[in-house]
């Protein structure tokens, strides 16, 4: 027996000295005591909006003198009254802990001479009793022993823990390993950041703030800060003593969120604990009788909502996070999981709730005429700003498909889907054919049946127009703005397919095109992003790549750059350039152009561009823009992901206009964006001239010579209207047109 004795004091010893002596093997303090927790990362909009907040663990720094008197009291009260007194144990504690050690599941496994662990059964030792730097100790270091430690597999290995094992059970030997641990290393931290700080008033303040950033707060929350805006829409420093049932709440949360985290089906269980937290506040004379009375009679007040991603703007999420890696190598999502950066796009949240409206309302008008349709059908919209390139929105699809909302790591359909652009692909024939064959918009050319090669075994392809009609000889202006196939292929021919891709590369088409003459008519596929910025290029005569990221901030303070090429003049001739703006103008203008619907009194905003419907009706788009670099370019696609075909009459005009129409009402009538930018009256003037004066004779020049079936707009004289704008203004052409 007195050996036993003598063994047990030895054994007991042994484990003091470990606790109060042993300083090796400690962990790396420097992070800790530099208050580097990992924190959250945020997308922000270009008006400082967030956009999402990412992290690993959803918290902010709260240092001690953030955290309000009320929310100090109440954590002390609920956790550990004496904190500013101890070294880190409380050994007046130790009784009541003492106390609550199951003696009798201690003696049955005694008599059953331990040779049962009971897996499901109660702990021997219950949770419950550490200080607030324990609890810190635990959840900043030992993590990883904590979540071993409910094992019914041993995880320590010594002769003595053998021993204890086969009496204790191995669940309770690895609970007391940690709590061994748990009491060494918080006895180490306090003397630790008392050296650091000076004094222990001080390195208890710092303790607290940890504990008060770290904690878990349920629902996905850390600390305090969190816990407060997440619970109670709330700034915690905003909080009174008025709050001190909230303060209370948050100090109960604290102390077992799985148990005191509200929901929708524990609130009598979470206000009877904290109420219990009112009574140890009074109790400790922090809160009057009155106060507490108060703050007991009140009702539970909680708006909890994640609001990690308050605007639906995924797609723009997903551009940030696929930019980020390819401009900073040395950074990704785990950085801004960890709260190491901050991430500010040049997305504006205004014009991303304008877009995503406008989209949804267009598929919901689409699925009132086609029911079989509804949740199946989706579209993508991309805004761009013209002088530079910058991504203003972005939605990659519906906000809800197949009943699931849209995340940032969903397919995004602006940048990865590859599809036909149809007749959207036209202009840059004809800015190729201002460019290299010597065309004007007044040049005439034949709208007739037209072939093109089929493969070495198959017959030729006859091109048709969308109505079925063929016009004979018009200018190039009216087969613009009529979308005419024909006229589109002949002068593919004529100038070369080869001069089309060239062309549409200077706009900034980066993908592919098969080198086949119906490229010309949009038969090869690129994303809607390159489609968007080759009109942007056409509005502005700017060339620059789209990019997303305005800046990316670490934790730091410091502003990490990279390397992009800024925007350049855009190497195409000014002539041809305004002759292309023109034409898409009257794309709009005039009476017969596919998007004469936005010439209407009530869209009073001025803008160019064309519609796009691919074969089988496939999909529907449309890109437009307001004039010069002060405008922007949006572009608008609609269509099934299996590319089955929208149904009869479903074109770019009806489908993707409408969504065009809208958005640009929203931020130009909203004032989101300011007015928007007037296109050179000489331009317009020449359009009207356009609707004022029939085209020239085809078969004479103004001398009454035989000409060619094409007559270049050069060779006749200016049309009655013209030349009320020349005497008035001196120049039909200021840029220099030929």
């Amino acid at each position: 027996m007195a050996t036993a004795s003598l063994l047990a004091v030895l054994v007991a010893v042994a484990q003091l000295r470990y606790v109060y002596a042993n300083r090796d093997n400690l962990p790396d303090l420097a992070a800790f005591a530099r208050f580097e927790f990992s924190t959250i990362g945020h997308v922000y909009d270009a008006g400082g909006t967030p956009l999402i907040e990412m992290a690993r663990e959803y918290r902010e720094i709260a240092r001690y003198e953030d955290i309000p008197p009320i929310v100090r009291d109440a954590v002390l009260a609920a956790e550990d009254k004496r904190f500013f007194s101890h070294n880190g144990i409380d050994y007046r504690s130790l009784p009541r802990v003492l106390g609550k050690v199951r003696i009798g599941m201690l003696a049955g496994r005694l008599v059953r001479g331990g040779r049962h662990d009971e897996v499901r059964g109660a702990a021997l030792f219950p949770q419950g009793g550490s200080t607030i730097t324990q609890q810190l100790v635990r959840g900043t270091f030992l993590r990883g022993v904590t979540a071993l430690e409910n094992s019914y597999e041993l995880r320590h290995t010594g002769m003595a823990v053998g021993v204890l094992s086969s009496v204790m059970g191995a669940r309770s030997v690895n609970m007391l390993a940690r709590k061994r641990e748990e009491l060494r290393l918080s006895l180490w931290l306090e003397q630790e950041l008392q050296d650091r700080f000076g004094t222990k008033r001080r390195a208890k303040e710092e303790i607290l703030a940890r504990y008060a950033t770290f904690v878990y707060m349920g629902h996905g929350q850390y600390g305090f800060a969190r816990a407060a805006q997440y619970y109670f829409g709330r700034r915690l420093a905003s909080f009174t003593v008025e709050d001190a049932d909230k303060a209370a709440l948050l100090a109960s949360i604290a102390k077992s969120p799985r148990a005191y985290a509200p929901n929708a089906s524990n609130s009598d269980v979470v206000r009877r604990r904290r109420n219990q937290t009112l009574a140890l506040m009074q109790a400790n004379g922090v809160l009057s009788p009155e106060k507490a009375a108060q703050a007991t009679r009140r009702p539970l007040q909680i708006v909890a909502g994640d609001s990690r991603q308050s605007l639906q703007a995924s797609a723009v999420v997903g551009h940030v996070l696929a930019e980020l890696t390819a401009r900073h190598p040395d950074l990704g999502v785990e950085d801004l999981l960890q709260g190491r950066i901050q991430v500010y796009a040049t997305a504006d949240a205004r014009v991303q709730h304008v877009v995503n409206d406008a989209l949804e309302h267009g598929l919901r008008r689409y699925e009132q005429r086609h029911v079989n349709a509804r949740g199946l059908i989706q579209g993508s919209v991309v805004v761009l700003r013209n002088r530079d390139g910058a991504i203003l929105a972005e939605t990659g699809g519906r906000q809800v498909f197949n009943g699931r909302s849209a995340s940032y790591s969903d397919y995004n359909r602006v940048t990865q889907s590859l599809r036909q652009p149809g007749s959207a692909m036209k202009p840059m024939v004809y800015l190729a054919a201002f460019r290299y064959g010597g065309f004007t918009l007044e040049t005439l050319v034949p709208d007739e049946p037209i072939s093109v090669p089929n493969g070495p075994t198959r017959p030729v392809k006859w091109i048709s127009n969308y109505d079925g009609r063929f016009k004979g000889l018009i200018p190039i202006r009216q087969a613009l703005a009529e979308s005419r196939n024909a006229v589109a292929m002949w002068i593919t021919g004529e100038i070369g397919i080869d001069s089309v891709l060239r062309t549409s590369r200077t706009l900034g088409i980066r993908t592919p095109l098969e080198r086949y003459p119906t490229t010309a008519l949009g038969a090869s596929e690129t994303n809607l992003l390159e489609l968007a910025n080759a009109y942007r290029t056409m509005a502005s005569g700017i060339v620059a790549e789209p990019y997303v990221i305005r800046a990316v901030v670490r934790d730091s303070g410091e502003v990490i750059t990279a390397a992009r090429r800024g925007p350049t003049r855009a190497s195409i001739d000014a002539g041809a350039l305004s002759l292309i703006q023109e034409g898409l103008r009257g794309v709009v203008r005039l009476p017969t152009g596919t998007a004469h619907a936005l010439a209407s009194r009530g869209f009073p905003i001025a803008v160019m561009g064309k519609t796009g419907t691919t074969s089988d009706f496939r999909d529907a788009i449309f890109v437009g823009s307001t004039y010069g670099p002060d405008g922007i370019t949006v572009a608008v696609r609609i269509g099934f992901d299996d590319s089955r075909p929208l149904g009869s009459r479903e074109t770019g005009g009806r489908l993707a206009l409408p969504v065009f129409q809208e958005l640009m009402l929203g931020v130009y009538r909203g004032g989101i964006l300011g007015a928007a930018p007037a296109f050179p009256a000489w331009m317009e003037a020449r359009i009207t001239a356009s609707l004022l004066s029939p085209p020239p004779d085809a078969a004479t020049d103004v001398a009454g010579e035989v000409t060619p079936s094409v007559l270049r707009a050069r060779d006749r004289p200016a049309s009655g209207a013209e030349m009320v704008w020349l005497l008035t203004h001196g120049t039909l052409e200021p840029q220099g047109e030929p």
